[in-house]
């Protein structure tokens, strides 16, 4: 699969232009890749969730097949797990009241069952066995492959791929220890307390350690199960506004939010409160990235698109060499797709084209501290969409900063940095006379000199140079290869004709143009709407 790869990107792995892959090829790879995940075991399954919310790694068709793993994993052996739950609590039967040895719900990385502790319900999260190890070796197998990988994608990607290596190396090691979940999942549930949409399981601390997680059951239907959900009578609009909601306090306001929302890990109670489950991967926002954030936020309520782009810019992540013009039509695009609107296909293609057209690599970055902010969004978004397919995000997210004081405070800094500016211009203004009249009085004694830098940022003088090296070099392996011929010197003269062709290779590589990088919009709620009228039909 990596040799394919590899030919996709060049066609004679050393040289060549880049092959077109049709998507039926792509799903096709992608379903190979899964068996090989699932084959490789926990480390990689869970290596494959989080691939299946990077959309800035690989293609759409990756992402379908791969959100397969979001499901569940089957769990292991009960005789297995009771040996780590009893390494930890002693014997079942003394510590619980009932214990069903059925589980009820399998992870990569540990698995839930059902008991009773004290007449009270609870869910026990016990880790897999003899998993510590295995994952520690997967990281080290994954962490000497990523060299060779990075080799066979381009510069915007290999900066993604180092970054999630990075973080999900960090992320899987907290996932594994259940008394930071335990932590983390005390202060969420402090942050929500009062707040009577919400429900987060309460911690049994005396029953919990490292590898054991003891917790209050709560039970319910699965946030995504639409026709249970309209047979209750739950209004699914304002399960979507109230999901969005939480995760906009969680990283705008609290500075810590449950990291894994996809549908396994969220559930309705029959009154309409949401349930928090698996607190096992969950962040942290610090102070600027929450800023940026509201920035951002902000930037979209107002529909400011150059503020937008300024956000993600100095947040890192996007490059302040993009192209202005065609990443506005991007934003005009992705604000119009989550206010819910219809987007035209001949709109789309358009801005595909533009993109496609543009001579730099598509510019979107994902720092190390987003990684798991970017994972939040793409899953909530899923899940309101499915939820309610006109959800309108923008106006939540506009109502939620308004409520809370975002918006107005945004409008005074803009006034009190309009005031400097507006400072600064008169302080310059009252400064350029005089040095109008200096520069004139240079001009006329000719004592004014000019310096003038020129800029390279495409490497034109460098890549010219390249071309000019290579010539003389293919041209002094040539001339030797026909005198060495001429002496009668044939291994001699194929050692110059093998070098030539080596030269030759790269001055060809010096007259190649920048690989353009194709760019196919995801988005998401008209892929759902054609779904579904697709099954209309």
């Amino acid at each position: 699969m990596f040799l394919a790869y590899a030919r996709d990107r060049r066609r004679f792995l050393l040289f060549g232009s880049r092959r077109r892959v049709d998507p039926a090829t792509q799903r096709e790879r992608a379903e190979v890749l899964l068996e090989s995940l699932l084959t490789l075991g926990p480390t990689f399954i869970k290596l494959g969730q989080l691939l299946s919310t990077r959309p800035d790694i690989l293609p759409p068709a990756y992402i379908d097949v791969l959100s397969a793993l979001q499901d569940e994993v089957p769990p292991a052996p009960w005789p297995e797990a009771r040996e780590v739950l009893e390494d930890e609590l002693g014997p079942v039967e003394e510590a619980f009241d009932e214990f069903d040895t059925e589980a009820i719900s399998g992870a990569s990385l540990g698995q839930v069952y059902r008991a009773q502790l004290e007449g009270e319900p609870v869910a026990v999260k016990v880790r897999r066995p003899n998993v510590e190890s295995l994952v520690e070796t997967d990281l080290r197998v994954i962490r000497w492959s990523l060299p060779i990988l990075l080799y066979f994608v381009d510069d915007s990607r290999a900066f993604s791929l180092e970054n999630l290596a990075d973080e999900f190396a960090k992320t899987i090691r907290e996932e594994m220890d259940y008394e930071r979940e335990a932590a983390m999942l005390t202060e969420i549930r402090s942050n929500f307390a009062g707040d009577e949409r919400f429900v987060v399981p309460d911690v049994h601390e005396e029953y919990s350690n490292r590898r054991v997680l003891t917790m209050e059951y709560v039970g319910g239907t699965k946030i995504t199960d639409v026709e249970t959900l309209e047979r209750k009578g739950i209004d699914r609009t304002q399960l979507a506004e109230h999901l969005e909601r939480a995760y906009l306090q969680m990283i705008i306001d609290d500075g810590v939010f449950h990291a894994d929302p996809h549908p396994g890990n969220l559930a309705v109670t029959d009154d309409g409160r949401i349930v928090f489950y698996d607190f096992g991967m969950s962040g942290r926002v610090d102070e600027f990235v929450q800023g940026k954030i509201v920035d951002f936020y902000v930037a979209v309520a107002n529909q400011d698109i150059d503020a937008i782009l300024d956000a993600l810019i100095e947040i890192g992540t996007l490059s302040p060499e993009a192209d202005r013009g065609t990443m506005a039509d991007v934003m005009e695009l992705a604000i119009q797709n989550a206010r819910g609107e219809d987007v035209e296909q001949y709109r789309v293609q358009q801005i595909v084209g533009q993109i496609e057209d543009s001579i730099y690599e598509f510019p979107f970055r994902l720092p190390k501290n987003l990684a798991l902010v970017l994972r939040v969004a793409t899953v909530v978004e899923g899940v309101c969409v499915t939820l309610d397919p006109e959800f309108d995000f923008i106006s939540t997210a506009t109502a939620y900063l308004t409520e809370q004081g975002y918006r107005e405070e945004s409008i005074r800094q803009y006034a009190a940095e309009t005031g400097d500016q507006l400072r600064r211009t008169g302080e310059s203004l009252t400064r350029l006379a005089p040095k109008t009249e200096r520069a004139l009085d240079r001009l006329e004694r000719d004592d004014l000199y000019v310096r003038i830098g020129v800029e390279d940022p495409e490497g034109v003088f460098g890549n010219l140079a390249k071309r000019l090296i290579y010539g003389m070099l293919l041209t002094m392996s040539l001339f030797s290869m026909g005198v060495l011929y001429a002496l009668e010197a044939p291994e001699a003269s194929v050692v110059a004709a093998v070098f030539s062709v080596i030269v030759t290779i790269q001055l060809y590589r010096t007259f190649r143009k920048r690989r353009k990088t194709r760019v196919r919009p995801q988005i998401g709620r008209q892929r759902l709407r054609q779904q579904q009228r697709e099954e209309e039909q």
